[in-house]
Protein backbone atom coordinates (compact mmCIF):
# COMPACT_ATOMS: atom_id res chain seq x y z
CA UNK A 1 0.00 0.00 0.00
CA UNK A 2 3.02 2.33 -0.06
CA UNK A 3 2.18 3.49 -3.60
CA UNK A 4 -1.28 4.50 -2.36
CA UNK A 5 0.17 6.46 0.54
CA UNK A 6 2.64 8.19 -1.80
CA UNK A 7 -0.24 9.30 -4.07
CA UNK A 8 -2.22 10.63 -1.10
CA UNK A 9 0.71 12.58 0.28
CA UNK A 10 1.42 13.98 -3.21
CA UNK A 11 -2.24 15.03 -3.57
CA UNK A 12 -2.38 13.17 -6.88
CA UNK A 13 -5.02 13.78 -9.54
CA UNK A 14 -8.24 11.78 -9.82
CA UNK A 15 -6.84 10.09 -12.90
CA UNK A 16 -3.69 9.08 -11.05
CA UNK A 17 -5.72 7.56 -8.23
CA UNK A 18 -7.93 5.70 -10.69
CA UNK A 19 -4.82 4.18 -12.29
CA UNK A 20 -3.43 2.86 -9.01
CA UNK A 21 -3.19 -0.89 -8.69
CA UNK A 22 -5.45 -2.26 -5.99
CA UNK A 23 -3.44 -4.89 -4.07
CA UNK A 24 -4.54 -8.52 -3.93
CA UNK A 25 -4.50 -8.39 -0.12
CA UNK A 26 -4.30 -5.81 2.65
CA UNK A 27 -3.64 -5.55 6.39
CA UNK A 28 -6.76 -5.60 8.49
CA UNK A 29 -8.04 -6.18 12.02
CA UNK A 30 -10.23 -9.27 11.97
CA UNK A 31 -11.83 -12.02 14.01
CA UNK A 32 -11.92 -15.68 13.02
CA UNK A 33 -14.95 -17.92 12.66
CA UNK A 34 -12.86 -20.81 14.03
CA UNK A 35 -12.56 -18.96 17.36
CA UNK A 36 -16.26 -18.29 17.97
CA UNK A 37 -16.27 -20.59 21.00
CA UNK A 38 -13.02 -19.35 22.52
CA UNK A 39 -14.79 -17.48 25.32
CA UNK A 40 -17.21 -20.24 26.30
CA UNK A 41 -17.63 -20.22 30.08
CA UNK A 42 -15.64 -16.98 30.51
CA UNK A 43 -17.31 -14.01 32.24
CA UNK A 44 -17.92 -11.00 29.99
CA UNK A 45 -15.49 -8.77 31.85
CA UNK A 46 -12.70 -11.35 31.54
CA UNK A 47 -12.98 -11.72 27.77
CA UNK A 48 -9.95 -10.03 26.25
CA UNK A 49 -10.14 -8.37 22.79
CA UNK A 50 -6.35 -8.46 22.64
CA UNK A 51 -6.57 -12.23 22.13
CA UNK A 52 -9.39 -12.35 19.59
CA UNK A 53 -8.60 -9.34 17.36
CA UNK A 54 -5.97 -10.38 14.82
CA UNK A 55 -3.94 -8.07 12.56
CA UNK A 56 -2.79 -9.52 9.27
CA UNK A 57 -3.30 -9.87 5.53
CA UNK A 58 -6.75 -10.69 4.13
CA UNK A 59 -7.77 -11.07 0.46
CA UNK A 60 -9.10 -7.98 -1.32
CA UNK A 61 -12.74 -8.47 -2.36
CA UNK A 62 -14.12 -7.30 -5.68
CA UNK A 63 -15.95 -3.97 -5.57
CA UNK A 64 -19.67 -3.92 -6.44
CA UNK A 65 -21.15 -1.34 -8.85
CA UNK A 66 -22.42 0.84 -5.97
CA UNK A 67 -19.24 0.61 -3.89
CA UNK A 68 -15.80 2.21 -3.71
CA UNK A 69 -12.36 1.10 -2.62
CA UNK A 70 -11.27 3.34 0.22
CA UNK A 71 -7.70 3.88 1.38
CA UNK A 72 -8.27 4.08 5.13
CA UNK A 73 -6.06 6.68 6.78
CA UNK A 74 -7.59 6.27 10.23
CA UNK A 75 -10.44 4.50 12.00
CA UNK A 76 -11.71 4.28 15.57
CA UNK A 77 -13.00 1.95 18.26
CA UNK A 78 -16.71 1.64 18.95
CA UNK A 79 -18.39 -0.66 21.42
CA UNK A 80 -19.65 -2.84 18.58
CA UNK A 81 -16.03 -3.83 17.87
CA UNK A 82 -15.80 -4.96 21.49
CA UNK A 83 -18.99 -6.99 21.07
CA UNK A 84 -17.61 -8.62 17.93
CA UNK A 85 -14.31 -9.43 19.62
CA UNK A 86 -15.94 -11.12 22.61
CA UNK A 87 -18.69 -12.75 20.49
CA UNK A 88 -21.47 -11.15 22.53
CA UNK A 89 -24.41 -11.04 22.57
CA UNK A 90 -23.99 -13.33 19.54
CA UNK A 91 -21.24 -14.13 17.11
CA UNK A 92 -21.37 -11.76 14.15
CA UNK A 93 -20.63 -14.61 11.74
CA UNK A 94 -24.36 -15.44 11.87
CA UNK A 95 -25.37 -12.04 10.44
CA UNK A 96 -22.68 -12.38 7.77
CA UNK A 97 -24.14 -15.69 6.64
CA UNK A 98 -27.64 -14.17 6.47
CA UNK A 99 -26.33 -11.21 4.47
CA UNK A 100 -24.71 -13.62 2.02
CA UNK A 101 -28.11 -15.02 1.05
CA UNK A 102 -29.32 -11.67 -0.32
CA UNK A 103 -27.43 -11.53 -3.63
CA UNK A 104 -24.37 -12.62 -5.57
CA UNK A 105 -22.47 -9.57 -4.37
CA UNK A 106 -23.53 -10.20 -0.78
CA UNK A 107 -21.90 -13.65 -0.85
CA UNK A 108 -18.51 -11.94 -0.49
CA UNK A 109 -19.27 -11.12 3.13
CA UNK A 110 -19.48 -14.72 4.32
CA UNK A 111 -15.81 -15.53 4.96
CA UNK A 112 -13.88 -17.46 7.62
CA UNK A 113 -12.79 -14.03 8.88
CA UNK A 114 -14.51 -10.69 9.49
CA UNK A 115 -12.75 -7.35 9.07
CA UNK A 116 -14.21 -5.12 11.78
CA UNK A 117 -14.56 -1.39 12.34
CA UNK A 118 -17.50 0.99 11.85
CA UNK A 119 -15.67 4.31 11.39
CA UNK A 120 -13.15 5.50 8.82
CA UNK A 121 -11.62 8.55 7.19
CA UNK A 122 -9.63 8.20 4.02
CA UNK A 123 -9.33 8.67 0.27
CA UNK A 124 -11.45 7.12 -2.48
CA UNK A 125 -9.21 4.98 -4.73
CA UNK A 126 -11.59 3.52 -7.27
CA UNK A 127 -15.35 3.63 -7.77
CA UNK A 128 -17.84 1.06 -9.00
CA UNK A 129 -19.63 1.51 -12.31
CA UNK A 130 -22.83 2.84 -10.69
CA UNK A 131 -21.16 5.46 -8.45
CA UNK A 132 -21.89 9.00 -9.63
CA UNK A 133 -21.29 11.46 -6.75
CA UNK A 134 -17.74 10.50 -5.80
CA UNK A 135 -14.51 10.09 -7.70
CA UNK A 136 -10.98 8.83 -7.01
CA UNK A 137 -8.99 11.18 -4.81
CA UNK A 138 -11.97 12.45 -2.80
CA UNK A 139 -11.22 12.83 0.90
CA UNK A 140 -14.11 11.37 2.83
CA UNK A 141 -15.40 10.13 6.12
CA UNK A 142 -17.65 7.08 6.34
CA UNK A 143 -20.90 6.53 8.20
CA UNK A 144 -21.82 2.96 9.05
CA UNK A 145 -25.42 2.59 7.82
CA UNK A 146 -25.24 -0.27 5.30
CA UNK A 147 -28.48 -0.39 3.30
CA UNK A 148 -29.62 -0.51 -0.31
CA UNK A 149 -32.69 1.03 -1.94
CA UNK A 150 -34.39 -2.01 -3.48
CA UNK A 151 -36.82 -2.60 -0.61
CA UNK A 152 -39.66 -0.16 0.05
CA UNK A 153 -38.85 -0.24 3.76
CA UNK A 154 -35.51 1.49 3.07
CA UNK A 155 -37.26 4.71 2.09
CA UNK A 156 -38.50 7.51 4.36
CA UNK A 157 -36.18 6.34 7.15
CA UNK A 158 -33.57 3.75 6.18
CA UNK A 159 -32.88 2.88 9.82
CA UNK A 160 -36.10 0.88 9.82
CA UNK A 161 -35.26 -0.87 6.55
CA UNK A 162 -35.65 -4.63 6.44
CA UNK A 163 -32.04 -4.98 5.29
CA UNK A 164 -30.43 -2.27 7.43
CA UNK A 165 -27.07 -3.29 8.90
CA UNK A 166 -24.10 -1.68 10.60
CA UNK A 167 -21.01 -1.73 8.39
CA UNK A 168 -18.03 -3.45 10.00
CA UNK A 169 -20.27 -5.10 12.60
CA UNK A 170 -23.02 -6.86 10.65
CA UNK A 171 -21.01 -6.75 7.41
CA UNK A 172 -17.48 -7.63 6.42
CA UNK A 173 -14.68 -5.39 5.07
CA UNK A 174 -14.91 -2.73 7.78
CA UNK A 175 -12.79 0.28 8.62
CA UNK A 176 -10.07 -1.06 10.94
CA UNK A 177 -7.85 -1.82 7.97
CA UNK A 178 -5.63 -0.22 5.35
CA UNK A 179 -8.32 -0.75 2.72
CA UNK A 180 -12.11 -0.89 2.96
CA UNK A 181 -15.05 -1.60 0.69
CA UNK A 182 -17.75 1.00 1.25
CA UNK A 183 -21.11 1.74 -0.36
CA UNK A 184 -21.25 5.11 -2.10
CA UNK A 185 -24.22 6.06 0.10
CA UNK A 186 -21.98 5.80 3.17
CA UNK A 187 -19.59 8.54 2.07
CA UNK A 188 -19.50 12.11 3.39
CA UNK A 189 -16.97 14.93 2.94
CA UNK A 190 -14.02 14.84 5.31
CA UNK A 191 -13.96 17.92 7.59
CA UNK A 192 -11.09 19.90 6.09
CA UNK A 193 -9.83 21.36 9.38
CA UNK A 194 -9.41 17.98 11.06
CA UNK A 195 -6.57 15.50 10.97
CA UNK A 196 -7.23 12.00 9.67
CA UNK A 197 -7.60 10.61 13.18
CA UNK A 198 -9.89 13.46 14.30
CA UNK A 199 -12.08 12.98 11.24
CA UNK A 200 -12.27 9.23 11.79
CA UNK A 201 -13.85 9.26 15.25
CA UNK A 202 -17.04 11.22 14.61
CA UNK A 203 -19.41 9.48 12.25
CA UNK A 204 -20.92 6.68 14.32
CA UNK A 205 -21.22 8.39 17.70
CA UNK A 206 -21.90 11.90 16.43
CA UNK A 207 -24.63 10.75 14.06
CA UNK A 208 -26.19 8.58 16.76
CA UNK A 209 -26.37 11.50 19.18
CA UNK A 210 -27.78 13.78 16.48
CA UNK A 211 -30.63 11.37 15.72
CA UNK A 212 -31.41 10.83 19.41
CA UNK A 213 -31.62 14.50 20.33
CA UNK A 214 -32.01 16.67 17.23
CA UNK A 215 -33.50 14.72 14.32
CA UNK A 216 -37.20 14.20 13.78
CA UNK A 217 -36.88 10.53 14.77
CA UNK A 218 -35.59 11.25 18.27
CA UNK A 219 -36.44 13.32 21.34
CA UNK A 220 -36.63 16.63 19.40
CA UNK A 221 -34.84 18.67 22.07
CA UNK A 222 -35.80 22.34 22.28
CA UNK A 223 -34.33 25.36 23.98
CA UNK A 224 -34.48 25.17 27.75
CA UNK A 225 -34.90 21.40 27.93
CA UNK A 226 -33.11 19.74 30.83
CA UNK A 227 -31.28 16.68 29.49
CA UNK A 228 -29.76 14.02 31.76
CA UNK A 229 -26.79 12.49 29.93
CA UNK A 230 -25.30 9.25 31.20
CA UNK A 231 -21.63 8.68 30.46
CA UNK A 232 -21.25 12.29 29.37
CA UNK A 233 -17.55 12.00 28.50
CA UNK A 234 -17.94 8.73 26.62
CA UNK A 235 -18.05 8.38 22.86
CA UNK A 236 -21.78 8.98 22.52
CA UNK A 237 -22.38 11.10 25.60
CA UNK A 238 -19.73 13.69 24.73
CA UNK A 239 -21.42 14.47 21.42
CA UNK A 240 -24.80 14.57 23.16
CA UNK A 241 -23.41 17.13 25.60
CA UNK A 242 -22.32 19.34 22.69
CA UNK A 243 -25.75 19.13 21.04
CA UNK A 244 -27.50 20.11 24.24
CA UNK A 245 -25.18 23.05 24.81
CA UNK A 246 -25.42 24.18 21.17
CA UNK A 247 -29.21 23.84 21.11
CA UNK A 248 -29.90 25.94 24.17
CA UNK A 249 -30.63 22.99 26.43
CA UNK A 250 -29.45 22.42 29.99
CA UNK A 251 -27.22 19.35 30.26
CA UNK A 252 -27.00 17.45 33.51
CA UNK A 253 -23.99 15.24 33.00
CA UNK A 254 -23.25 11.96 34.78
CA UNK A 255 -19.61 10.89 35.04
CA UNK A 256 -17.57 8.44 37.09
CA UNK A 257 -14.61 10.57 38.20
CA UNK A 258 -13.43 14.09 38.94
CA UNK A 259 -11.07 13.88 35.96
CA UNK A 260 -14.05 13.37 33.66
CA UNK A 261 -15.95 16.17 35.39
CA UNK A 262 -13.07 18.55 34.66
CA UNK A 263 -13.39 17.77 30.93
CA UNK A 264 -17.04 18.79 31.05
CA UNK A 265 -16.22 22.05 32.81
CA UNK A 266 -13.83 22.90 29.98
CA UNK A 267 -16.72 22.27 27.57
CA UNK A 268 -18.89 24.75 29.49
CA UNK A 269 -21.11 22.33 31.44
CA UNK A 270 -22.39 23.66 34.78
CA UNK A 271 -24.39 20.74 36.17
CA UNK A 272 -22.29 17.63 36.79
CA UNK A 273 -22.85 14.60 39.02
CA UNK A 274 -19.97 12.28 39.89
CA UNK A 275 -21.89 9.05 40.34
CA UNK A 276 -18.88 7.36 41.98
CA UNK A 277 -18.65 10.03 44.65
CA UNK A 278 -22.43 9.96 45.08
CA UNK A 279 -22.32 6.20 45.53
CA UNK A 280 -25.67 5.40 43.94
CA UNK A 281 -26.74 1.78 44.39
CA UNK A 282 -29.66 1.37 42.02
CA UNK A 283 -29.59 -2.41 42.55
CA UNK A 284 -29.81 -3.80 46.08
CA UNK A 285 -26.91 -5.90 47.24
CA UNK A 286 -27.47 -9.54 48.15
CA UNK A 287 -26.07 -11.39 51.20
CA UNK A 288 -22.77 -12.06 49.40
CA UNK A 289 -22.35 -8.44 48.37
CA UNK A 290 -23.43 -9.08 44.78
CA UNK A 291 -26.57 -7.69 43.17
CA UNK A 292 -29.79 -9.16 44.53
CA UNK A 293 -31.72 -8.54 41.34
CA UNK A 294 -34.06 -5.98 42.93
CA UNK A 295 -33.82 -2.26 42.30
CA UNK A 296 -33.87 0.29 45.10
CA UNK A 297 -36.40 3.06 44.44
CA UNK A 298 -34.98 5.14 47.25
CA UNK A 299 -31.79 5.50 45.20
CA UNK A 300 -33.83 6.63 42.20
CA UNK A 301 -35.40 9.25 44.45
CA UNK A 302 -31.97 10.36 45.67
CA UNK A 303 -30.76 10.82 42.10
CA UNK A 304 -33.89 12.81 41.27
CA UNK A 305 -33.32 15.10 44.24
CA UNK A 306 -29.69 15.63 43.28
CA UNK A 307 -30.77 16.66 39.77
CA UNK A 308 -33.36 19.10 41.12
CA UNK A 309 -30.81 20.53 43.55
CA UNK A 310 -28.56 21.31 40.58
CA UNK A 311 -31.00 22.78 38.07
CA UNK A 312 -34.33 23.14 39.87
CA UNK A 313 -36.39 20.64 37.89
CA UNK A 314 -36.64 17.08 36.59
CA UNK A 315 -35.18 16.16 33.18
CA UNK A 316 -37.30 16.70 30.09
CA UNK A 317 -35.12 14.14 28.31
CA UNK A 318 -32.95 11.29 29.55
CA UNK A 319 -30.18 10.28 27.16
CA UNK A 320 -29.85 6.55 27.91
CA UNK A 321 -27.23 4.07 26.74
CA UNK A 322 -25.74 2.18 29.74
CA UNK A 323 -28.82 -0.07 29.80
CA UNK A 324 -29.60 -2.45 32.62
CA UNK A 325 -27.56 -0.74 35.34
CA UNK A 326 -29.30 2.65 34.96
CA UNK A 327 -32.53 2.13 33.06
CA UNK A 328 -34.87 1.90 36.04
CA UNK A 329 -33.46 5.14 37.41
CA UNK A 330 -33.72 6.84 34.02
CA UNK A 331 -37.37 5.92 33.68
CA UNK A 332 -38.08 7.24 37.17
CA UNK A 333 -36.29 10.61 37.06
CA UNK A 334 -37.71 11.82 33.73
CA UNK A 335 -40.38 14.45 34.41
CA UNK A 336 -44.09 13.91 33.78
CA UNK A 337 -44.55 13.79 30.02
CA UNK A 338 -40.78 13.51 29.58
CA UNK A 339 -38.84 11.37 27.14
CA UNK A 340 -36.30 8.60 27.58
CA UNK A 341 -34.32 7.94 24.40
CA UNK A 342 -32.03 4.92 24.28
CA UNK A 343 -29.52 3.62 21.75
CA UNK A 344 -27.51 0.94 23.53
CA UNK A 345 -27.10 -1.26 26.56
CA UNK A 346 -23.45 -1.60 27.41
CA UNK A 347 -24.16 -2.85 30.95
CA UNK A 348 -26.77 -5.43 29.93
CA UNK A 349 -29.58 -5.82 27.41
CA UNK A 350 -32.46 -6.84 29.69
CA UNK A 351 -34.13 -3.72 31.11
CA UNK A 352 -36.30 -3.50 34.20
CA UNK A 353 -38.32 -0.52 35.42
CA UNK A 354 -41.41 0.26 37.47
CA UNK A 355 -44.13 0.70 34.84
CA UNK A 356 -46.23 2.88 37.15
CA UNK A 357 -43.71 5.70 36.78
CA UNK A 358 -43.97 5.28 33.01
CA UNK A 359 -47.65 4.95 32.19
CA UNK A 360 -49.12 7.02 35.03
CA UNK A 361 -46.84 9.95 34.25
CA UNK A 362 -47.33 9.79 30.47
CA UNK A 363 -43.66 9.42 29.59
CA UNK A 364 -42.29 8.41 26.20
CA UNK A 365 -39.65 5.79 25.45
CA UNK A 366 -37.87 6.06 22.10
CA UNK A 367 -35.55 3.43 20.70
CA UNK A 368 -32.88 4.91 18.45
CA UNK A 369 -30.32 3.08 16.32
CA UNK A 370 -27.50 4.97 14.58
CA UNK A 371 -28.82 7.42 11.91
CA UNK A 372 -30.02 7.51 8.33
CA UNK A 373 -27.93 9.10 5.56
CA UNK A 374 -29.64 12.48 5.86
CA UNK A 375 -29.11 12.62 9.62
CA UNK A 376 -25.49 11.46 9.33
CA UNK A 377 -24.86 14.05 6.62
CA UNK A 378 -26.33 16.87 8.74
CA UNK A 379 -24.30 15.78 11.76
CA UNK A 380 -21.14 15.69 9.63
CA UNK A 381 -22.00 19.14 8.23
CA UNK A 382 -21.87 20.56 11.76
CA UNK A 383 -18.43 19.02 12.25
CA UNK A 384 -17.29 20.50 8.93
CA UNK A 385 -18.47 23.95 10.08
CA UNK A 386 -16.59 23.69 13.38
CA UNK A 387 -19.80 23.64 15.43
CA UNK A 388 -19.43 20.08 16.75
CA UNK A 389 -15.96 18.88 17.64
CA UNK A 390 -14.25 15.49 17.78
CA UNK A 391 -13.92 14.02 21.25
CA UNK A 392 -10.61 12.27 20.60
CA UNK A 393 -8.57 11.24 23.62
CA UNK A 394 -5.96 8.74 22.37
CA UNK A 395 -4.43 7.48 19.14
CA UNK A 396 -3.27 3.89 18.61
CA UNK A 397 -1.60 2.13 15.72
CA UNK A 398 -3.37 -0.61 13.79
CA UNK A 399 -1.14 -3.19 15.49
CA UNK A 400 -2.38 -1.99 18.89
CA UNK A 401 -6.09 -2.22 18.09
CA UNK A 402 -6.58 -5.00 20.62
CA UNK A 403 -5.32 -2.80 23.44
CA UNK A 404 -7.54 0.06 22.27
CA UNK A 405 -10.59 -2.22 22.28
CA UNK A 406 -9.60 -3.54 25.70
CA UNK A 407 -9.67 0.00 27.10
CA UNK A 408 -13.17 0.58 25.68
CA UNK A 409 -14.34 -2.79 27.03
CA UNK A 410 -13.23 -1.80 30.54
CA UNK A 411 -14.32 1.86 30.32
CA UNK A 412 -10.88 3.24 31.15
CA UNK A 413 -11.04 5.78 28.33
CA UNK A 414 -12.69 9.12 27.71
CA UNK A 415 -14.27 10.23 24.46
CA UNK A 416 -13.15 8.30 21.40
CA UNK A 417 -10.03 6.29 20.63
CA UNK A 418 -8.62 6.60 17.11
CA UNK A 419 -6.58 4.00 15.24
CA UNK A 420 -4.10 4.97 12.53
CA UNK A 421 -4.26 2.78 9.42
CA UNK A 422 -2.33 4.16 6.44
CA UNK A 423 -1.60 7.50 8.12
CA UNK A 424 2.04 7.19 9.17
CA UNK A 425 1.67 9.53 12.15
CA UNK A 426 -0.92 11.67 13.96
CA UNK A 427 -1.51 15.25 12.89
CA UNK A 428 -1.76 14.81 9.13
CA UNK A 429 -4.59 15.53 6.69
CA UNK A 430 -5.52 19.14 7.57
CA UNK A 431 -6.36 21.32 4.55
CA UNK A 432 -8.17 24.23 6.27
CA UNK A 433 -5.72 25.78 8.71
CA UNK A 434 -7.86 28.91 9.20
CA UNK A 435 -10.85 27.08 10.66
CA UNK A 436 -8.55 24.84 12.66
CA UNK A 437 -6.97 27.85 14.32
CA UNK A 438 -10.43 29.22 15.19
CA UNK A 439 -11.49 26.05 17.03
CA UNK A 440 -8.08 24.84 18.24
CA UNK A 441 -8.92 25.08 21.94
CA UNK A 442 -11.96 22.79 21.49
CA UNK A 443 -9.95 20.11 19.72
CA UNK A 444 -8.02 19.44 22.93
CA UNK A 445 -10.93 18.89 25.33
CA UNK A 446 -10.30 15.17 25.61
CA UNK A 447 -6.58 14.83 24.83
CA UNK A 448 -4.55 12.88 27.30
Amino acid sequence: MQHVLDAIQANASAEAFADLTIPDSYRAVHVLRSEQEMWKGVATRDKDPRRSLHIGEVPTPAVAPDEVYLAVMASSINFNTVWTSIFEPVSTFGPLARLARESEWAKRHDQPYQVVGSDAAGVVLQVGSAVRNWRPGDRVTVHCNHVDDQDHSAHDDSMVAANQRIWGYETNFGGLAELAVVKANQLMPKPAHLTWEEAAVNALCNSTSYRMLVGRNGARMKQGDVVLIWGATGGIGAYATQYVLNGGGIPVCMVSSEAKASILRRMGVQHIIDRTAAGYQFWKAGPDGGPEGVQDESEWRRLGKDIRDLCGEDPDIVFEHPGRSTFGASMYVAKRGGTIVTCAATSGFTMEFDNRHFWMRSKRLIGSHFANYKEAWEANRLVCKGMIHPVLSQVFTLDATGEAAYQVHHNVHEGKIAVLALAPAPGQGVTDEVLRAEVADRLDWFRR
